[in-house]
């Protein structure tokens, strides 16, 4: 993929050791592709593949992967310390605001016990220069404002997976002070996001899985939230930052380490806003309404990004109308040509080149 993808990283990855949890994710498995093409030496550590992107992008080899749940802390530091690690992005988690209410348990444990082990792990490893840790726009307190979230606002949460995200926050900041600090070599960032989109996601109560599979299956889409809003925003967005900030890390730790916000370019849009204009470009589909009798998620959500602008010189390229043209784009190419190893390489080349989508 050459130049394109390297750009704005100065093959600063390439040869070098990179460990990722949560590879077998939507995120992870996208993040994992991306550092694959740019010659990082990639070992990923997370539960077993529950949906298929990990098998289309074909990253079994392409990287080494370790099956491994972070509550079993024993395994987790026997990868570290085998792997030695020179760089680490943390994005295993359960992730979904409903499952969370459905097994708060569950969520609690992977989430925050999940994040004491990946660091206390960490801080054991002697080859560690540059921690990416990936929490979530919904570790703020959400008082419904109209405005973007600052990486100083307080944090807090509703739903049991929002206060997981706050409190595994709140773990990293405390082993950054009590035990990083004493290793300044170490470069060290908390990273929040909007809400991502694109292709290859298949999990169970996200809006845009749910829109292609009932597309898929000529069955109407049933929005129980429409006026929800969100800072929808293609995976390249965030994925672009977080690689942009652990090349910085790596050359100086000290001013950038902190948290960061990767948001979007555009306001915060509806539900409906983006089921409709999926519906619009996929060709078909038809949108119902049903009942809002699903436990409480946060109204309207929005993200400030001026710190990732301003010192870090990040900004999303993408568009609203582009992200789902990118997204629709992906599904249509993989359930017509099964390959989603082309498509993916071609929406990075694409996002790299700062391209748009007619």
């Amino acid at each position: 993929m050459g130049d394109l993808v390297n750009s704005g990283y100065g093959g600063i990855f390439s040869g070098r050791r990179v460990l990722i949890t949560g590879d077998t994710g939507f995120k992870g498995s996208w993040l994992a592709f991306w550092l694959a093409e740019l010659g990082a030496e990639v070992v990923g550590f997370a539960l077993p593949p529950v949906t298929k992107l990990f098998g289309q992008l074909q990253l079994a080899s392409r990287i080494k992967h370790y099956d491994g749940d972070l509550l079993d802390y024993d395994h987790w530091a026997s990868v570290v310390d085998g792997f030695k690690p020179e760089i680490v992005f943390h994005l295993a988690a359960q992730a979904v605001v409903r499952r969370s209410y459905r097994d708060p348990r569950q969520t609690f444990s992977t989430n925050v016990m999940g994040s004491v082990h990946v660091l206390e792990a960490l801080r054991e490893c002697p080859t560690i220069k540059s921690v990416v840790f990936v929490t979530s726009d919904k570790c703020y307190s959400n008082k419904e404002w109209v405005w973007g979230y600052r990486e100083s606002d307080e944090l807090g949460g509703h739903d049991p997976y929002s206060a997981s995200k706050a409190c595994a926050e709140l773990v990293f900041h405390s082993y950054v002070k009590s035990f990083f600090n004493e290793r300044p070599e170490v470069g060290l960032g908390s990273v929040r996001a909007g809400n991502v989109i694109g292709g290859g996601d298949w999990t169970e109560d996200r809006i845009v899985p749910d829109c292609i599979r009932s597309i898929l299956s000529g069955q109407e889409i049933v929005l129980r939230n429409p006026g929800a809003t969100r800072p929808w925003q293609h995976v390249l967005e965030p994925l672009s930052g977080y690689l942009l900030l652990a090349a910085q890390l790596l050359k100086q730790p000290q001013k950038f380490s902190g948290n960061w916000n990767f948001g979007p370019i555009d306001s915060a849009r509806s539900v409906a806003d983006l089921v409709n204009r999926i519906i619009a470009v996929w060709g078909q589909g038809k949108l119902t309404l049903g009942q809002a009798n699903g436990p409480h998620e946060a109204g309207l959500l929005q993200l400030n990004i001026d710190k990732a602008r301003g010192l870090l010189d990040w900004a999303p390229r993408w568009n609203f109308e582009d992200t789902v043209n990118r997204t629709v784009e992906w599904y249509r190419e993989a359930a017509t040509s099964q390959d989603s190893v082309k498509i993916t390489s071609s929406q990075i080349k694409a996002y790299c080149a700062k391209e748009k989508l007619s």
